[in-house]
């Protein structure tokens, strides 16, 4: 028998405002030790579906109204946020969202929140060791550059020893040097610590460079899913999100070749 996945997310709608329904009939499936990629464009309901899986949708008036979301096979839609932390989830805010007026040492503490034991310190000497230039940098944490920022954002996330890290848009507004140097942390991550990694990302061509697994999605749904050599291969991932060079994007609704999966539907 095929073992459970760690995250499951079956069929969830997601509505914002008791009217705007962003997420229709999602399902993904994340496998424990594995890099899981979604990618799709601007609006596709990515950075969505985590916020819905970490519990953060009450904080934008948004709620999961249909379907249910299992991590290590225990439904958490419904509960709150520190309480997802606490069972091992984490989530890597798009545009870092750090304490820009607390020190790197006070990000990092305050990503162990939820913990109780005496290890803390331990934890940030192995986070410094991923990050060294964290270690260097004593003054507030505002005054970082980007691509530390985004570090001190995944050690702070460390820090409260997750399963299941859900990052989003980690490449944002970074360096292509320093989007290589962060996708090769995320890759040690996963496969020094075991860490399962759910990651939203634009970059496709990076996402599936280190991922097993990727999902697109378009307006809401799973369109297309495989493993990431496969759409890596695909003409139309290739099209839509491996070329382009700056051309606008289209759909792949409008493709007469493409066949919308049933399963989820």
């Amino acid at each position: 028998m095929e073992a459970a996945p760690l995250l499951e997310v079956n069929n969830i709608e997601v509505v914002y405002n008791d009217v705007i329904l962003v997420l229709r009939g999602l399902s993904l499936k994340v496998p424990q030790g594995q890099i899981v990629a979604l990618l799709g464009a601007n609006g596709a309901g990515k950075s969505t579906t985590l916020k819905a899986i970490s519990g953060l949708l009450k904080t934008e008036e948004g709620e999961v109204t249909r379907g249910e979301i299992r991590f290590a096979c225990e439904r958490i839609d419904g509960i709150d946020p520190h309480m997802i932390v606490r069972r091992g989830i984490f989530q890597v805010m798009e545009g870092r969202r750090i304490v820009a007026d607390m020190t790197c040492l006070e990000n990092l503490r305050l990503g162990a929140f939820t913990r109780t034991d005496n290890e803390v310190k331990s934890d940030i000497d192995r986070v410094y060791g991923y990050f060294p230039r964290l270690r260097e940098r004593t003054g507030l944490a505002g005054y970082l550059s980007g691509g530390e920022q985004q570090m001190l954002a995944i050690g702070r996330a460390l820090m409260a020893r997750p399963k299941l890290i859900l990052m989003d848009e980690p490449s944002m507004g970074l360096s292509p040097l320093l989007v290589k140097e962060v996708f090769a942390i995320i890759r040690r991550l996963n496969e020094e610590l075991g860490i399962t990694i759910l990651l939203v990302e634009q970059n496709a061509r990076m996402a599936l460079s280190i991922a097993s697994y990727a999902y697109v999605m378009e307006q809401g749904k799973v369109v297309l899913d495989g493993t990431a050599e496969a759409l890596a291969d695909n003409e139309d991932v290739k099209e839509f999100y491996l070329g382009g060079h700056g051309a606008e994007r289209k759909s792949f609704k409008n493709l007469k070749s493409y066949k919308r999966r049933k399963r989820w539907l």
